[in-house]
């Protein structure tokens, strides 16, 4: 009967000294198990109307987001109205490599006579070509099957080759036969061929052109001459 006591006191202190701990935990005294108000949980989420921070996403206002908006922002910095380093323009004129000789694959050739001067025949060459071109020297002329090469009127002679962009046109002047009769060997040729040179004299620079003469032919003799290339259709019938 004691010992029964004893556990029953044992019991009872176990059980008040767990009440006393739990009080002092939350500072009233008493728990309330069933009914406690639910502990604050800390968030990050921003409210939905918050405003966003422009340096956050590159997409705001702020200095460097829109390079359109500063001085010459909108403009390529390797775009130099077309201008290379060398000053030169982009299109590549001065690149050797993008120039070709003239000759009658890139070019259409005319020979027609004119009224002035008399016994005088104009060939034009144009570019029909999609590169810049040179003509060199003066145009190896032959007619039909002549076995004599014209000669040229040096004082026609340029300081520099005759370069043609595409569409444009050059010139030389020939002297058919003398005014005054002192040619010899007169006859009339009914073929004409257009020869082009190349980079050194007397050597060739491509296809030759063979253009259309008159029905009736073109009369010559051995005072047949031609100029050098000229770039101006004035100066090609001037000599």
């Amino acid at each position: 009967m004691r010992s029964s006591r004893l556990r029953l006191l044992a019991a009872t202190g176990i059980t008040l000294a767990t009440l006393a701990l739990t009080a002092c935990e939350d500072g009233t005294g008493t728990q309330d198990e069933g009914t406690g108000t639910p502990t604050a949980t800390a968030t990050t989420e921003k409210p939905a109307d918050a405003p966003s921070d422009p340096s956050a996403d590159g997409t705001g206002s702020g200095s460097g987001s829109d390079k359109s908006s500063e001085p010459g922002g909108g403009k390529d910095k390797g775009d130099d109205g077309g201008k290379d380093k060398t000053g030169g323009t982009s299109d590549g004129s001065d690149d050797p490599q993008s120039r070709v000789a003239c000759n009658g694959s890139n070019t259409a050739v005319t020979a027609r006579p004119v009224p002035r001067p008399v016994n005088h025949m104009l060939i034009t060459v144009k570019n029909t070509g999609s590169k810049l071109c040179d003509l060199t020297y003066y145009p190896v002329l032959r007619f039909d099957e002549m076995q004599w090469v014209p000669r040229p009127v040096e004082e026609s002679q340029g300081q520099a080759v005759v370069s043609l962009a595409p569409g444009e046109s050059a010139y030389a002047g020939v002297l058919l036969s003398a005014a005054d009769g002192s040619g010899d060997g007169g006859t009339t040729g009914h073929k004409l061929t257009v020869g082009f040179q190349g980079s050194t004299p007397n050597t060739s620079g491509g296809p030759s052109a063979v253009p259309s003469l008159p029905a009736k032919g073109v009369y010559y003799d051995s005072s047949l001459k031609v100029t050098y290339w000229q770039q101006s259709m004035d100066d090609a019938l001037s000599y």
